[in-house]
């Protein structure tokens, strides 16, 4: 079969629009009713996308690329609209990065029989059609003649779109900004362009001091123990600490912990928050540029002359624990606490050794958490924590109703909650050798269904306050030298990641110029040791024996709870949130 290049363009684009721009166009109508007024704007949408396509295509395919870069634009189209059609995600820079530091259990999650239909149907067939059809010679001249002829008119219907229905193009462009994220396959290459920018200006950074002049002050002669436990997908409204109907925090309910009910994530995905809170920079001036070459909170205390353990049972640090010593959970032959997969309390074993060996200074460990990551959560929790039934037994969420979609999810919300009644159960055998706390934050928040919306990564202006609402705790032992009752009456404050930095700056009563009191959450305006220094602007701005603890729930002491508990969603959809936002902006 012959045909000319442009005709391939052009049947290549208009599938684009027919067949993988469903997610695009079920989000405008939202906006843009499908009414007898609309019907126009919404006719000249999917001609004004073809058109965009078609320069697109016109532009990229060249001679003998034309059929290689159509064959693969079909396939990453069909993978990029599967996951937008069942998940409502948005592929952004973000998202990318994100699948690049995902390992292979984590991505086995993601795959399903649905998934490789349309890689077969979408991608895969019309690669193969693509691939058969041959493409009529031309001259080079007639070539670019011809491609400046389709350019030229592909942007004459575009600009001729834009004035014809500039009413509704005007809110579009300057209200509804978020609907041209799911654009396919278009936002994804702007993104991909944007992720290999940020990437290849990161690639050779010189990594800047920070908080050299870190010092723990001769005065403090009490050594600190705290276990930084950072948490994965984790909504602070599936706690029963901060109100929820279920009880999920069966452990930490019987212990004098803090819960923050009011924290916030600095962005809705691991690649993006967990390096951030670790930063001296605020959620808006934090880019994966200066998380690259400027130090981090581990850094300055390392400075300090604290012990830095990270242990992870995640995907990695992304980035933050480079300079620290850093042990990888996720492998049996690490992880001796592991089933189906590796379990978060495999990394408490050996924990009280690696105390010991500290003879001298303070010490921090970090424990990252597997947590709640979706969207497998039946995987994230032994069988015996599986207390709230019938729990979705999938990684396909669309297969799932959402009730058992929360509940499984809730299980896991569980075994995170007696894992961290471990936690502390460590922390209470060494209170009388150290100033004992645990704090916990999760790194982002997740979504289970609610207006159609599945797990996180939304970009973070139009995210719901479900996948940035997250959960926190703190708790305290009983020699820690800090008013509970003042951090307690101030625990329904609004906090974020912002503050993380600063408050365990504070716990160790390390003494730096770039700490800020004024954003440590657990001595802000009280009278304490020190006065408040300047912090961000100093930086431009800047199955082996477990501990002890809470058991395995037995198989027959199942917890009460009420099942026909209402799970109340955001009282606003989403997109009217979305909205209310652009319009402070």
């Amino acid at each position: 079969m012959k045909t000319s290049q442009t005709t391939l363009h052009f049947g290549s684009a208009l599938a684009f629009v027919l067949f993988y721009n469903t997610a695009f166009f079920r989000h405008v109508v939202t906006v843009y009713p499908s009414s007898l007024p609309n019907l126009g704007f919404l006719a000249s949408l999917a001609v004004g996308l073809a058109a965009i396509l078609m320069l697109l295509l016109t532009l990229i395919g060249w001679r003998f690329a034309t059929k290689p870069i159509l064959a693969l634009l079909f396939v990453l189209s069909a993978i990029t609209a599967y996951f937008m059609n069942n998940y409502d995600v948005v592929i952004d820079h973000t998202m990318i990065q994100n699948i690049t530091q995902t390992n292979f259990k984590e991505a086995a999650d993601l795959l399903s029989v649905k998934l490789g239909c349309y890689a077969l149907f979408l991608g895969i067939l019309p690669a193969v059609v693509v691939s058969r059809i041959e493409i009529k010679p031309v001259s080079w001249e007639k070539e670019i003649l011809t491609k400046a002829r389709v350019a030229l008119l592909c942007v004459l219907v575009v600009l001729g779109l834009i004035l014809l229905f500039s009413k509704f193009y005007a809110s579009f462009f300057r209200e509804h900004k978020p609907l041209r994220y799911y654009t396919n396959p278009t936002y994804a290459l702007y993104s991909l362009g944007k992720y290999l920018n940020r990437t290849f200006t990161t690639a050779s950074t010189v990594v800047r001091p920070l908080g050299k002049d870190a010092h723990i002050p001769v005065t403090d002669t009490d050594r600190e123990l705290i276990i930084l436990v950072v948490g994965e997908a984790a909504r602070a409204d599936r706690f029963s600490l901060n109100g929820y109907p279920r009880p999920t925090n069966l452990f930490l309910q019987q212990e004098d912990v803090i819960s923050f009910s009011n924290m916030y994530s600095s962005g809705t995905s691991t690649a993006f928050s967990v390096p951030c809170m670790f930063s001296i920079y605020p959620r808006d001036q934090f880019s994966e540029q200066k998380g690259k070459n400027t130090e981090n909170l581990l850094d300055v205390l390392r400075h300090a002359g604290v012990n830095v353990l990270w242990r992870d049972n995640n995907s990695d640090s992304k980035g933050v624990a480079l300079r620290v010593p850093y042990q990888d959970y996720k492998q049996p032959g690490v992880n001796t606490v592991c089933e189906d997969e590796c379990r978060d309390e495999g990394m408490l074993v050996g924990l009280q050794e690696y105390i010991d060996a500290q003879q001298q200074g303070d010490i921090l460990i970090v424990l990252h958490q597997m947590g709640n990551h979706g969207p497998a959560y039946f995987k994230r929790y032994p069988a015996a924590y599986e207390r709230f039934t019938p729990a979705c037994q999938t990684n396909q969420l669309n297969e799932c109703t959402n009730e058992e979609i929360g509940n499984a999810y809730d299980n896991a919300v569980l075994y995170t909650d007696a894992f961290l009644a471990r936690v502390i159960a460590l922390l209470k055998k060494n209170s009388p050798r150290f100033e004992t706390a645990m704090v916990y934050v999760s790194d982002h928040g997740e979504s289970l269904g609610e207006y159609g919306i599945y797990l996180h990564g939304l970009p973070y202006a139009m995210a719901p306050e479900t996948q940035k609402h997250i959960a926190s705790i703190m708790w305290f032992g009983d020699s820690f030298k800090i008013d509970k009752q003042a951090l307690r009456d101030k625990a329904a404050s609004r906090f974020s990641h912002d503050n993380l930095f600063h408050t365990l700056l504070g716990l160790f009563e390390i003494e730096t110029a770039v700490y800020n009191q004024q954003l440590d959450i657990v001595h802000n305006g009280s009278e304490q040791r020190r006065e408040p220094s300047p912090a961000r602007h100093m930086v431009n701005q800047k199955k082996a024996e477990t501990p002890s603890g809470p058991q395995l729930l037995p198989a027959d002491g199942r917890p009460g709870y009420n099942r026909s508990s209402t799970l109340v969603p955001p009282s606003l959809p989403m997109w009217l949130l979305i909205q209310l936002a652009l319009a402070k902006r």
